[in-house]
Protein backbone atom coordinates (compact mmCIF):
# COMPACT_ATOMS: atom_id res chain seq x y z
CA UNK A 1 0.00 0.00 0.00
CA UNK A 2 1.13 3.68 -0.73
CA UNK A 3 1.61 5.97 2.25
CA UNK A 4 1.56 9.59 1.30
CA UNK A 5 -1.58 11.39 2.88
CA UNK A 6 -2.10 13.37 0.05
CA UNK A 7 -2.73 11.06 -2.26
CA UNK A 8 -4.41 8.16 0.66
CA UNK A 9 -7.57 6.17 -0.25
CA UNK A 10 -7.28 4.35 3.02
CA UNK A 11 -10.85 3.31 4.52
CA UNK A 12 -12.55 4.64 1.14
CA UNK A 13 -14.76 2.66 -1.25
CA UNK A 14 -14.82 3.32 -5.03
CA UNK A 15 -17.31 2.19 -7.43
CA UNK A 16 -15.65 1.93 -11.19
CA UNK A 17 -17.71 1.13 -14.14
CA UNK A 18 -16.46 -0.54 -17.12
CA UNK A 19 -13.36 -1.61 -14.83
CA UNK A 20 -12.79 -4.63 -16.36
CA UNK A 21 -9.69 -3.73 -18.90
CA UNK A 22 -7.88 -0.67 -20.19
CA UNK A 23 -8.65 2.76 -17.93
CA UNK A 24 -11.15 1.47 -16.32
CA UNK A 25 -9.17 -1.48 -14.70
CA UNK A 26 -6.12 0.81 -14.50
CA UNK A 27 -8.02 2.71 -11.98
CA UNK A 28 -9.25 -0.02 -9.75
CA UNK A 29 -5.97 -1.23 -9.73
CA UNK A 30 -4.31 1.58 -8.42
CA UNK A 31 -7.11 2.90 -6.57
CA UNK A 32 -7.03 -0.69 -4.85
CA UNK A 33 -3.21 0.18 -4.33
CA UNK A 34 -3.71 3.52 -2.49
CA UNK A 35 -5.77 1.57 0.03
CA UNK A 36 -9.53 1.69 -1.63
CA UNK A 37 -11.96 -0.95 -1.13
CA UNK A 38 -12.71 -1.35 -5.30
CA UNK A 39 -16.04 -2.75 -7.02
CA UNK A 40 -14.99 -4.00 -10.04
CA UNK A 41 -18.03 -3.96 -12.22
CA UNK A 42 -18.34 -4.46 -16.45
CA UNK A 43 -20.97 -7.04 -18.91
CA UNK A 44 -18.67 -9.87 -18.28
CA UNK A 45 -18.34 -10.92 -14.43
CA UNK A 46 -15.65 -13.53 -15.98
CA UNK A 47 -13.66 -10.33 -16.80
CA UNK A 48 -14.21 -8.58 -13.72
CA UNK A 49 -12.89 -11.48 -11.25
CA UNK A 50 -9.65 -11.83 -12.94
CA UNK A 51 -9.41 -8.26 -12.21
CA UNK A 52 -10.65 -8.91 -8.62
CA UNK A 53 -8.08 -11.88 -8.11
CA UNK A 54 -5.13 -8.72 -9.83
CA UNK A 55 -6.34 -6.32 -6.95
CA UNK A 56 -5.92 -9.06 -4.02
CA UNK A 57 -2.66 -10.79 -5.50
CA UNK A 58 -1.11 -6.89 -5.08
CA UNK A 59 -2.79 -6.95 -1.53
CA UNK A 60 -5.77 -4.50 -2.27
CA UNK A 61 -9.29 -5.74 -1.68
CA UNK A 62 -12.04 -5.43 -4.43
CA UNK A 63 -14.80 -7.45 -5.35
CA UNK A 64 -16.97 -8.21 -8.66
CA UNK A 65 -20.05 -7.15 -9.83
CA UNK A 66 -21.52 -7.83 -13.81
CA UNK A 67 -23.52 -4.30 -14.68
CA UNK A 68 -24.84 -3.83 -18.02
CA UNK A 69 -24.73 0.00 -17.92
CA UNK A 70 -27.35 0.66 -20.47
CA UNK A 71 -30.13 -1.01 -18.41
CA UNK A 72 -31.37 0.79 -15.33
CA UNK A 73 -32.05 -2.23 -13.31
CA UNK A 74 -28.87 -3.20 -13.81
CA UNK A 75 -27.44 0.18 -12.29
CA UNK A 76 -29.54 -0.09 -9.33
CA UNK A 77 -28.01 -3.53 -8.81
CA UNK A 78 -24.67 -2.44 -8.99
CA UNK A 79 -25.71 0.54 -6.47
CA UNK A 80 -27.29 -2.10 -3.74
CA UNK A 81 -24.33 -4.35 -4.44
CA UNK A 82 -22.18 -1.71 -3.93
CA UNK A 83 -23.71 -0.61 -0.41
CA UNK A 84 -24.08 -4.16 0.75
CA UNK A 85 -20.37 -5.23 0.39
CA UNK A 86 -19.08 -1.40 1.25
CA UNK A 87 -21.78 0.25 3.49
CA UNK A 88 -21.14 3.67 1.40
CA UNK A 89 -19.62 4.68 -1.82
CA UNK A 90 -17.06 7.75 -1.39
CA UNK A 91 -15.68 7.35 -5.19
CA UNK A 92 -17.39 7.00 -7.74
CA UNK A 93 -15.77 6.59 -11.55
CA UNK A 94 -17.64 6.35 -14.78
CA UNK A 95 -15.97 5.02 -17.00
CA UNK A 96 -17.95 2.54 -19.30
CA UNK A 97 -19.42 3.81 -22.66
CA UNK A 98 -19.91 2.41 -26.01
CA UNK A 99 -19.20 3.71 -29.51
CA UNK A 100 -20.89 1.16 -32.19
CA UNK A 101 -20.69 3.69 -35.22
CA UNK A 102 -17.63 5.03 -36.70
CA UNK A 103 -17.85 6.94 -39.65
CA UNK A 104 -19.81 10.38 -40.48
CA UNK A 105 -22.88 11.71 -38.86
CA UNK A 106 -24.87 11.92 -42.34
CA UNK A 107 -24.97 7.84 -42.37
CA UNK A 108 -25.08 7.31 -39.00
CA UNK A 109 -28.56 5.23 -37.93
CA UNK A 110 -31.11 6.33 -35.45
CA UNK A 111 -30.50 3.20 -33.26
CA UNK A 112 -26.62 3.70 -33.41
CA UNK A 113 -27.02 7.50 -31.90
CA UNK A 114 -29.90 6.74 -29.02
CA UNK A 115 -27.33 3.91 -27.91
CA UNK A 116 -24.52 6.27 -27.65
CA UNK A 117 -26.06 8.88 -26.15
CA UNK A 118 -28.04 6.17 -24.05
CA UNK A 119 -25.03 4.20 -22.64
CA UNK A 120 -22.67 7.65 -22.43
CA UNK A 121 -24.71 10.13 -20.72
CA UNK A 122 -27.68 8.97 -19.57
CA UNK A 123 -26.40 5.80 -17.60
CA UNK A 124 -23.84 8.42 -16.22
CA UNK A 125 -26.80 10.47 -14.67
CA UNK A 126 -28.60 7.14 -13.62
CA UNK A 127 -26.14 5.68 -11.70
CA UNK A 128 -25.21 9.66 -9.77
CA UNK A 129 -28.61 9.69 -9.25
CA UNK A 130 -28.54 6.39 -7.34
CA UNK A 131 -25.30 6.91 -5.91
CA UNK A 132 -25.08 10.73 -4.97
CA UNK A 133 -28.35 11.04 -2.69
CA UNK A 134 -26.34 8.38 0.04
CA UNK A 135 -23.04 9.94 -0.80
CA UNK A 136 -24.17 13.48 0.40
CA UNK A 137 -26.33 11.65 3.57
CA UNK A 138 -22.16 10.19 4.26
CA UNK A 139 -20.71 13.61 4.16
CA UNK A 140 -19.86 13.53 0.78
CA UNK A 141 -17.37 12.06 -2.28
CA UNK A 142 -15.38 12.34 -5.29
CA UNK A 143 -17.28 11.93 -8.93
CA UNK A 144 -14.84 11.26 -11.81
CA UNK A 145 -16.45 11.03 -15.49
CA UNK A 146 -14.50 9.69 -17.91
CA UNK A 147 -14.71 11.99 -20.64
CA UNK A 148 -12.55 12.61 -23.57
CA UNK A 149 -10.63 14.88 -25.94
CA UNK A 150 -13.74 13.60 -28.59
CA UNK A 151 -15.62 16.02 -26.24
CA UNK A 152 -14.02 19.00 -26.91
CA UNK A 153 -12.67 18.57 -30.58
CA UNK A 154 -15.20 18.01 -34.07
CA UNK A 155 -14.91 14.73 -35.56
CA UNK A 156 -15.83 13.42 -38.78
CA UNK A 157 -16.13 9.94 -37.89
CA UNK A 158 -16.91 9.74 -34.32
CA UNK A 159 -19.33 12.61 -34.61
CA UNK A 160 -21.81 10.76 -32.19
CA UNK A 161 -19.44 9.70 -29.46
CA UNK A 162 -17.90 13.50 -29.60
CA UNK A 163 -21.10 14.88 -28.76
CA UNK A 164 -21.51 11.84 -25.77
CA UNK A 165 -18.28 12.98 -24.80
CA UNK A 166 -19.35 17.19 -24.64
CA UNK A 167 -22.69 16.00 -22.81
CA UNK A 168 -20.85 14.12 -20.57
CA UNK A 169 -18.82 17.86 -19.92
CA UNK A 170 -22.37 19.66 -18.69
CA UNK A 171 -23.28 16.70 -16.81
CA UNK A 172 -19.86 17.52 -14.52
CA UNK A 173 -20.61 20.88 -14.30
CA UNK A 174 -24.32 20.73 -13.12
CA UNK A 175 -23.57 17.57 -10.91
CA UNK A 176 -20.94 19.98 -9.51
CA UNK A 177 -22.98 23.03 -9.10
CA UNK A 178 -26.21 20.82 -7.71
CA UNK A 179 -23.81 18.49 -5.23
CA UNK A 180 -21.01 21.05 -3.95
CA UNK A 181 -22.97 22.40 -1.26
CA UNK A 182 -23.42 18.35 0.02
CA UNK A 183 -19.60 18.55 -0.19
CA UNK A 184 -19.01 16.49 -3.28
CA UNK A 185 -17.19 17.00 -6.27
CA UNK A 186 -17.54 16.23 -9.66
CA UNK A 187 -14.64 16.20 -12.53
CA UNK A 188 -13.86 14.85 -15.44
CA UNK A 189 -10.90 13.48 -17.23
CA UNK A 190 -10.55 13.99 -21.02
CA UNK A 191 -7.50 11.42 -22.45
CA UNK A 192 -6.77 11.56 -25.48
CA UNK A 193 -5.52 8.43 -27.58
CA UNK A 194 -4.73 5.94 -25.05
CA UNK A 195 -3.30 2.63 -26.08
CA UNK A 196 -6.42 0.32 -24.56
CA UNK A 197 -8.90 -2.31 -26.82
CA UNK A 198 -11.79 0.38 -27.06
CA UNK A 199 -9.23 2.61 -28.63
CA UNK A 200 -7.56 -0.23 -30.75
CA UNK A 201 -9.19 1.63 -34.44
CA UNK A 202 -7.45 4.48 -33.54
CA UNK A 203 -3.95 3.38 -32.81
CA UNK A 204 -3.68 0.70 -35.24
CA UNK A 205 -4.25 2.68 -37.97
CA UNK A 206 -1.09 3.85 -39.13
CA UNK A 207 -2.27 7.49 -40.71
CA UNK A 208 -3.92 8.28 -37.32
CA UNK A 209 -0.85 7.13 -35.50
CA UNK A 210 1.60 8.91 -37.55
CA UNK A 211 -0.35 11.98 -37.35
CA UNK A 212 -0.53 11.69 -33.37
CA UNK A 213 3.21 11.22 -33.26
CA UNK A 214 4.19 13.42 -35.37
CA UNK A 215 1.95 16.81 -33.80
CA UNK A 216 1.82 16.01 -30.12
CA UNK A 217 4.31 18.15 -28.09
CA UNK A 218 5.38 14.50 -26.57
CA UNK A 219 5.30 12.62 -29.80
CA UNK A 220 3.23 9.63 -28.52
CA UNK A 221 -0.34 8.35 -27.53
CA UNK A 222 -1.21 7.84 -23.90
CA UNK A 223 -0.82 4.63 -21.55
CA UNK A 224 -3.51 3.70 -18.94
CA UNK A 225 -1.67 4.64 -15.96
CA UNK A 226 -1.19 7.98 -17.07
CA UNK A 227 -4.88 8.28 -16.84
CA UNK A 228 -5.46 6.59 -13.86
CA UNK A 229 -3.02 8.81 -12.17
CA UNK A 230 -5.04 11.78 -12.33
CA UNK A 231 -8.05 9.86 -11.01
CA UNK A 232 -5.81 9.05 -7.64
CA UNK A 233 -5.69 12.72 -7.27
CA UNK A 234 -9.01 13.89 -8.14
CA UNK A 235 -10.22 10.95 -5.21
CA UNK A 236 -7.93 11.39 -2.77
CA UNK A 237 -7.73 14.77 -0.49
CA UNK A 238 -4.82 16.49 -3.04
CA UNK A 239 -8.51 17.09 -5.13
CA UNK A 240 -10.79 18.48 -2.42
CA UNK A 241 -10.51 22.00 -4.00
CA UNK A 242 -11.05 21.29 -7.32
CA UNK A 243 -14.08 20.55 -8.80
CA UNK A 244 -16.82 20.98 -11.85
CA UNK A 245 -13.32 20.91 -14.24
CA UNK A 246 -12.04 18.45 -17.15
CA UNK A 247 -8.48 17.64 -16.90
CA UNK A 248 -7.09 16.95 -20.69
CA UNK A 249 -4.51 14.03 -20.65
CA UNK A 250 -3.66 13.86 -24.87
CA UNK A 251 0.28 14.92 -25.08
CA UNK A 252 -0.38 17.99 -25.84
CA UNK A 253 -2.19 17.14 -29.02
CA UNK A 254 -5.26 19.70 -28.63
CA UNK A 255 -2.68 22.70 -28.16
CA UNK A 256 -0.57 21.71 -30.98
CA UNK A 257 -2.86 22.70 -33.84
Amino acid sequence: MQDNPLFDLKGKSAVITGSSRGIGKAIAIRMAQYGAKVMVSSRKIDSCNKVVEEITSLGGEAVAHECNIGHKDALQGLTDAAYKNFGKVDILVLNAASNPYYGPLANITDEAFEKVMHNNVKSNLWLSNMILPKMAEAGGGKVIVISSIAGIQGSGVLGAYSISKTADLGLVRSLAVEWGPKNITVNALCPGIIKTDFARALWENPDTLAKVEATAPLKRIGKTDEVAGAAIMLASSSGDFITGQKIVMDGGITISG
